[in-house]
C-alpha cells in the first residue's frame, strides 16, 4: 500500500486536501481535510440577531446570497413572520441567479478543463475539448465567463450588488420592482436563455426538460454528438466511464428549493433512498453534527445544531479536519442538484440514478438540467410580480426563541439555526452543503460521502493529481470556506 496526498486543489473555493491510501492501482481509503478554520459561528455570538444578515454573506464570495436566504429564513422563523408573495418571488429570482451562475461556472471553469489534460490526448474529442474548455483560452470558457458577467447584472436591479447582497430580509425583499425594470429583467433572463440554447444545449430549453429517460437522452445525443457543450460532455461520458466513477452513499437530502407563496416548493423536499427508489419525509430533528474526527470539541457526543458547539481543539488526537460530520438519523447523506432533482421526481434523473447510481455523470447531469429547468421558472416568477403590492413586511423585535432557516444553495442543502436570548444571539450554527458531502468519519468510523465515493478510483502510475480523483471531487463542487465557515 502507498499513500498519496492530493492538494491543495486548484479551481476550488477555499482550501482542500485529500489523503489517499492506494492498493493495486486503486484508492482503498480516503480522508478529506478542510485545513482552514474561520470561526463565523463564534463571531455571531452576542450580536443582535438582525446583524447576522451582515455577517453571514461574508462567509463566502461565490454563494453569499445562499447564506443570506438561509439566515433570513431563520430570522423569519424566530420572529414568526412570512414573506409576502412579491418578496418570495424576488428572493427566489435573486437566489436562482446566484445558483445558476454557480452551475455555469462549475461546468465551464471547474469541471470541464480536466478533460483537456494530456492523459486524454488519444481521445477523439481531446483537441475539441482544448479548443472549447482550456483554462483562460478556451473559446467556450471565455464565452461562459462573459455570459456569467452579464447574468449577474440582474442583481444590480434586484439587490443593489453582488456578492454580500443586503436586500434580502426576513420579511421579504427591500427593493420593489417597477414595470420598466421588470421588462429589462425579463430581457436579461432571455439573453441568458439564448446563451444556453445556442452554446450549452444547442437546442431549446424545453426540448432538454422534455427528456424523460436515459434512452431519450442518448437518442437526442446521437443526433449530433458534438453539437453544443452538453452533447460533447455526454460523448466524454461514453469514453471515460464517468457513469461508474464516484458512487455516492445512496441517500440524498433536499430541504426544498424555491418555496412558493401558495405553499410547497418548485423542487420538493425530502430524503430519497436508492435502495427503495422512494422519497421519505424530512425530519430536521434527526440531524446531528459529530466532531469525533474534527479539531473541535466533541463534548457530549453528536449534537443537533440547536445545541451545537464550535470550540476549536487544534491538538486533538486522531482528528484530521476542521469539518464536522453531519448525519441524518445516523446516516451519511449526499446533497446537491442530484438530490433536488430526485426529490422533485425529475424522470430523467430518476432513470439515470436508478440505472447508474449517484456518480460523476449523474451529478453533473442534474446540475445542467437545473439550468434548463430554472430559467423558465425565473421568467414566470417575474411575470407574477404584482407591482402595487408589498415586497416586504415589518420585522418585530428579536428577543427570545429559536429560528430554523433551511434553503438550497447550488451545491445542496444549507441550514442555519439561531438561538436568541435577551435580544442577542446565544448560539448560531450552520451546516453547509459541503459540510455534508465532505464530512470526515463519525464516531462509528463511517466515512463521509466523498470519502466513500473516492474508494475504488483508479490511480495510474506516476499520477500525483489523479484525474479520476479530480473528476470525483469536482463533481461534488466543494465550497470549503462555507464548510468551515
Amino acid at each position: 500500500m502507498s499513500r498519496l496526498i492530493v492538494g491543495p486543489f486548484n479551481r476550488v473555493e477555499g482550501d482542500l486536501e485529500v489523503t489517499l491510501d492506494i492498493e493495486a492501482g486503486r484508492v482503498s481509503s480516503a480522508h478529506v481535510n478542510a485545513p482552514m478554520y474561520r470561526g463565523f459561528e463564534h463571531i455571531l455570538q452576542g450580536k443582535s440577531p438582525h446583524d447576522a444578515l451582515v455577517y453571514v454573506p461574508r462567509i463566502c464570495g461565490i454563494c453569499s446570497v445562499s447564506q443570506s436566504v438561509a439566515c433570513a429564513r431563520a430570522l423569519a422563523s424566530l420572529a414568526g413572520i412570512t414573506m409576502p408573495p412579491n418578496g418570495q418571488h424576488v428572493a427566489n429570482v435573486i437566489l436562482a441567479t446566484e445558483n445558476l451562475a454557480d452551475h455555469l461556472a462549475h461546468f465551464y471553469l471547474f469541471f470541464m478543463p480536466d478533460f483537456t489534460r494530456p492523459v486524454y490526448a488519444q481521445q477523439p474529442w481531446h483537441a475539441e475539448a482544448v479548443r472549447r474548455f482550456a483554462t483562460q483560452t478556451g473559446e467556450q470558457t471565455r464565452a461562459a465567463i462573459a455570459a456569467r458577467q452579464r447574468w449577474f447584472t440582474l442583481l444590480g436591479t434586484l439587490a443593489g450588488k453582488w456578492p454580500h447582497t443586503q436586500s434580502i430580509e426576513p420579511g421579504g425583499s427591500t427593493r420593489p420592482i417597477e414595470l420598466s425594470e421588470r421588462i429589462r429583467l425579463l430581457a436579461k433572463v432571455r439573453e441568458f436563455r439564448s446563451f444556453l440554447e445556442r452554446q450549452l444545449f444547442a437546442t431549446p430549453l424545453e426540448q432538454i426538460t422534455a427528456l424523460n429517460s436515459e434512452e431519450a437522452l442518448w437518442a437526442w445525443h446521437a443526433q449530433d454528438p458534438w453539437s453544443g457543450d452538453f452533447r460533447l460532455f455526454l460523448s466524454m461520458v461514453q469514453d471515460t466511464a464517468l457513469t461508474r466513477l464516484g458512487p455516492g452513499p445512496g441517500r440524498y437530502l433536499s430541504y426544498g428549493a424555491y418555496p412558493q407563496p401558495q405553499g410547497g416548493f418548485e423542487f420538493g423536499d425530502g430524503v430519497w433512498h436508492a435502495n427503495t427508489g422512494a422519497l421519505a419525509p424530512l425530519d430536521e430533528r434527526g440531524i446531528r453534527e459529530d466532531a469525533t474526527y474534527a479539531w473541535l470539541s466533541d463534548t457530549a457526543g453528536p449534537r443537533h445544531p440547536i445545541e451545537g458547539i464550535t470550540l476549536p481543539d487544534a491538538d486533538k488526537t486522531d482528528a484530521y479536519t476542521w469539518n464536522k460530520a453531519p448525519r441524518l438519523a445516523g446516516e451519511v447523506i449526499e446533497t446537491g442538484a442530484i438530490a433536488r432533482q430526485l426529490a422533485a421526481a425529475n424522470p430523467l434523473v430518476l432513470d439515470a440514478v436508478g440505472r447508474q447510481g449517484g456518480t460523476v455523470y449523474t451529478r453533473v447531469l442534474a446540475r445542467l438540467l437545473e439550468l434548463a429547468r430554472v430559467v423558465p421558472m425565473m421568467e414566470n416568477w417575474l411575470q407574477q410580480l404584482r407591482l402595487n403590492e408589498a415586497y416586504c413586511v415589518p420585522i418585530p423585535a428579536f428577543t427570545e426563541g429559536v429560528g430554523i432557516g433551511l434553503s438550497e444553495a447550488a451545491r445542496g442543502s444549507l441550514g442555519h439555526w439561531v438561538v436568541a436570548s435577551r435580544g442577542r444571539i446565544a448560539n448560531y450554527q450552520i451546516v453547509a452543503p459541503t459540510t455534508w458531502n465532505f464530512s470526515p468519519r463519525d464516531a462509528a468510523g463511517t466515512p463521509g460521502a466523498l470519502e466513500q465515493a473516492l474508494v475504488g478510483a483508479p490511480v495510474q502510475d506516476g499520477e500525483t493529481t489523479p484525474v479520476a480523483v479530480q473528476h470525483i471531487v469536482r463533481s461534488f463542487d466543494p465550497c470549503m470556506v462555507c464548510t468551515v465557515h
